[in-house]
């Protein structure tokens, strides 16, 4: 995975799709049958592809209104350009953000994903993460989020309907 030539190929592009489509029941075995190889092969293809950092972890979607926490909330901020990936990281240590995603142009440039227990939760959590920096622009409650695998990581054969 190094010089011009592409970082992944068409079998690493399947393993991930199919961690992408169901990582914890999906084991090397399943996806090594689906794709005619050993799974051996799928196991040292994910070591490789972890050690390069191309799959990064494996994350828990978790229901957090299921869970008992109804205040799932998106923060929109605003960061300085030349400071917002130190501001992000910081805004991480605040008790109640699950996620942040820096946006790389517009004045609304970091997104901040946190979960409250109530309405004073979410201010003071608002107050920490003007306290790192950020300037809260909006607030908006997440009601649902869908994901699904990215497309590329299909095999060409497949017909999508996984």
């Amino acid at each position: 995975m190094t010089g011009s030539e592409s970082p992944i190929d068409d079998l690493d592009r399947r393993i991930i799709h199919a961690l992408q489509h169901d990582a914890r029941h999906t084991s090397a075995t399943t996806i090594a049958e689906s794709l005619e190889v050993s799974a051996r092969t799928v196991r040292n293809r994910i070591d490789k592809l972890e050690d390069a950092g191309v799959i990064r972890g494996y994350d828990v979607d978790v229901d957090y209104e299921a869970a008992g926490y109804q205040l799932h909330t998106l923060i929109v901020c605003t960061a300085p350009i030349h400071q917002r990936e130190e501001i992000a990281r910081r805004a991480l240590d605040v008790e109640g953000v699950v996620a942040i995603r820096e946006v790389m142009t517009g004045a609304d440039n970091v997104h901040v994903e946190v979960v409250g227990t109530d309405s004073n939760d979410l201010s003071r959590i608002g107050r920490d993460l003007n306290d790192t920096g950020l300037e809260v622009v909006d607030e908006d409650l997440i009601r649902n989020e869908y994901t699904r695998p990215f497309h590329q990581f299909r095999s060409t054969a497949d017909d999508g309907s996984k």
